[in-house]
């Protein structure tokens, strides 16, 4: 064998590791740097663009391949998400109304690419907010100020059915809604107690006025039955009872006389009257 043949085998041998380990390593650097993989969160979906291009394919969670440099996966939060918004409106009254409105909700996850695609990931200060602004300001022109607080969940109801509509174009979905509160003008709010102090005086009043005529009834009644009873005393009062109470009112005095007469100057015996005998 050529010694030269040994050698140029001996220095390929020796070379060989070197070019292997630069290979493993420019690998490496390749996966680090473009790194092919993207892991979705919980709550989340993956939204695929192909050089930009949104794709249909919409990625669950867990981890996922991508073809580096041509892909680009968006993650997109669809867990539900709360938002408190502050709206003015006018009520049909033309009264001032600030009304304060909770919104729950979350983007339907096998939408969200079409979401991205739309609005981007700021959907909350490009749909949710103005949208929440101007069913507050439409329902609100429904109902007198005084109705609202009188009737707030029906408005409740219907704010949140008009949102949900409006939401779902956007493919939004509304979770849960309600009113945190609603705030009048000063004038207003004065007038509103005015009212309820007028209306509790009167409903005093009433009440008043019915136990009068309670007790004006009970004295009527007493006083008819106590006529009643007069009329039927006098019913049982007859002529012969009263001869009757004369007869024994005589007995009685013959009874009290001690039998002596009075001394008296004519020549006529006087009778013992009742009244000298019973003292009436």
């Amino acid at each position: 064998m050529d010694p030269n043949d040994i050698t140029r085998a001996k220095n390929a041998y020796q070379d060989s590791p070197k070019w292997l380990l630069a290979v493993i390593v420019i690998l490496l650097v390749t996966v680090v740097f473009f790194r092919p993989w993207v892991i979705i969160g919980a709550g989340e979906r993956g939204v695929v663009m192909n050089f930009g291009a949104v794709q249909q394919e919409v990625l669950n969670e867990g981890l996922h391949i991508r073809i580096p440099v041509m892909q680009v996966v968006v993650p997109m939060d669809v867990k539900i998400q709360k938002v408190v918004t502050k709206a003015a409106a006018a009520s049909s009254d033309l009264q001032e109304v600030s009304s304060d409105v909770a919104l729950n909700y979350h983007v339907l996850p096998d939408k969200a690419n079409i979401v991205y695609q739309r609005t981007g990931i700021d959907f909350k200060n490009r749909i949710i907010d103005p949208a929440i602004q101007e069913v507050v300001k439409a329902v609100t022109a429904l109902y007198t100020a005084e109705q609202l607080i009188t009737k707030r969940p029906e408005v409740s109801i219907a704010m949140r059915e008009a949102l949900s509509q409006r939401l779902e174009e956007h493919f939004i979905s509304v979770d849960a809604f309600s009113i945190v509160g609603f705030s009048f003008s000063k004038t207003f709010m004065e007038a509103i107690e005015d009212k309820q102090t007028a209306e509790q005086r009167a409903l005093k009043a009433q009440r008043d006025l019915e136990r009068i005529k309670i007790e004006a009834d009970q004295k009527i009644t007493t006083a008819t039955a106590e006529a009643e009873a007069l009329r039927l005393q006098r019913e049982i009062i007859s002529a012969d009872l009263i001869e009757l109470r004369k007869v024994e009112a005589t007995i009685r005095g013959i009874e009290k006389w001690n039998g002596i007469l009075p001394n008296v100057t004519g020549g006529a015996v006087p009778f013992i009257g009742l009244e000298n005998v019973t003292g009436k």
